[in-house]
Formats: structure tokens, sequence, C-alpha cells
């Protein structure tokens, strides 16, 4: 992977924390979701107008990739209304990666170098120590289910968007399907579990809803292109450095406390990224 790839996917990571953050601390997490596609479905229609329509190849990846990303939302969603910010997201995020690498491993998706799966290992194994804390705080019943469930939505639509955008022939087009299509399923589900009460009447609630969207999209795009031309487990991996980020915004934002395990787990983190280089 070149520097410029590195370093592209490491700005969709922080994205990627920024958003999740303003979902977390909203007050209605699902309605934050809802608001979140409504962004997904505007820029993605967008997309849809001034790209040309996939290839045919890349349709059953696509309808494969809303399946995943629409049980991912759900779970996230619900995982987010029974835990932490800092117990929910290392864990949803920390375990798809490790599937994707197995996956693609035992299916011979990517070549993939030793030092590469190294570093997969270690980043996977710093944003797992940072989960710990959801064994120490009563949490594990009700949340653990639910973020697992989120990070198997993660990892099958990771491997379907990689291959999926790669058969695409533009991974715009790509995106700006996957987004319109997702975006219609989970507003639909929202509508049907809420009516019309799902959307917000406070102006500054869409606007935060808006970024957090704008912000999702342009994470995620920018991770789909990177596996056009990186392999899509080393990508998974890299882009779940969010974990680290998401620890940072909770400390310097929102005061949670930055203890000696956290700190542990961020520089093995650092360590996995800098093994991928090699």
């Amino acid at each position: 992977m070149t520097v410029g790839v590195l370093t592209a996917v490491l700005l969709a990571a922080i994205l990627h924390a920024s958003w999740n953050a303003i979902i977390k601390f909203g007050d209605d997490k699902f309605q934050g979701m809802v608001l979140l596609s409504v962004a997904h479905g505007a820029i993605g229609l967008a997309l849809i107008i001034v790209f040309p329509l996939p290839e045919i190849a890349a349709w059953p990846w696509l309808v494969a990739s809303v399946f995943f990303h629409l049980w991912y939302k759900l779970f996230l969603t619900s995982a987010y209304e029974r835990g932490d910010l800092s117990r929910v997201y290392p864990i949803a995020r920390g375990t798809a990666p490790v599937l994707v690498l197995i996956i693609s491993t035992l299916f011979l998706i990517d070549a993939i170098s030793s030092m590469e799966i190294l570093g997969v290992i270690a980043i996977g194994i710093g944003i797992l120590i940072l989960a710990r804390g959801v064994f120490t705080h009563g949490e594990t019943v009700t949340l653990l289910p639910y973020a697992l469930a989120s990070a198997l939505g993660t990892a099958g639509y990771s491997i379907a968007d990689g291959l999926g955008a790669r058969a695409a022939g533009n991974a715009s087009s790509y995106i700006g399907w996957l987004f319109f299509l997702d975006a219609i399923m989970f507003i639909l589900w929202g509508m049907i579990r809420r009516g019309p009460s799902v959307f917000p009447r406070e102006i500054s609630v869409w606007g935060l809803g808006m970024f957090a969207g704008t912000a999702s999209v342009l994470a995620y795009w920018i991770a789909v292109w990177a596996m056009t031309i990186a392999p899509i487990a080393l990508v998974s991996a890299l882009r779940e450095t969010s974990v680290m980020f998401a620890v940072l915004i909770g400390v310097l934002f929102f005061k949670e406390k930055a203890d000696k395990g956290k700190i542990i787990a961020s520089v093995i983190i650092v360590i996995g990224i800098l093994i991928t280089r090699f």
C-alpha cells in the first residue's frame, strides 16, 4: 500500500469516528441514524446522476452490500442504545477486520503478505483491548450480541463492496447506488417503526444529521476507492483504526478517562499500522 492510499484511509478513519460520536451522543440514536440515511440518499442520488451505471457484474455485490449495511445499522443502533461509545465502538469495529482477514485468506480474495497479516492482527488486538471494559461494567449481556452482530455486518459489506467496486468499473458510480439504495431501505424501516415522528422538528438536529451523513459518505467513499487498488483485508483493518480516533474524541471532547489500557492499546494499533508499511 502506498503512502498516499494509507493517508487517505486514515483520514477516512477519522471521519468515521467523528460521525459515530455524533450519533452516539445525540438524544435519539435511531433518529440520528435515519437522518444519516437521508444525507446518504441525497448524496447517492447526486452521484447516480453524474456517473454511469455500474457494470452488470457489480449488481449482485451491490444487493448483498445493501443487505449487510441495513443489518449493520440496525444492530449498531441497538448496541448504542445499550452501551457507551468506548464499549460498543471497539467491539463492533475491531472484530470486523479479523473476520475480513479470515474470509479473504480462506477464499483467496487478495494476495496479502505475511507482514501485512501481522499488522492486521496487531491492529485487531489493539482494538479489542480497548473493548475490555465491557466485561467489567455489567454491560456484557445486553450490549455484546448487538455489537458482534454489527461487526458481522461490517465484514460482510466490506468484502461485498471491495469486490463490487472492482467489478463496477467506477468506484463513484458504485458508491452512489449503494448509498441511494441503502438510504431508501433504512428510511422505510424508520417510517415503519416510528412513523413521521422519526424525523426531528429542530433545524439544529437536522444540521448535525446532515453533517454526520456527509462525513460518513466521504469516509466510506475513500475506503471503497482504496479497496479497488489495495487488499480488502488491509484497507478494512486500517479503516478500523477509527477506534483509536474515537477514543481520542472521547477523551478530548467528552472528558472520558485516558487510562493506561487505552494508551497501550493505541500504541499497539500504531505499531500495527507501521508493520503494514514494511
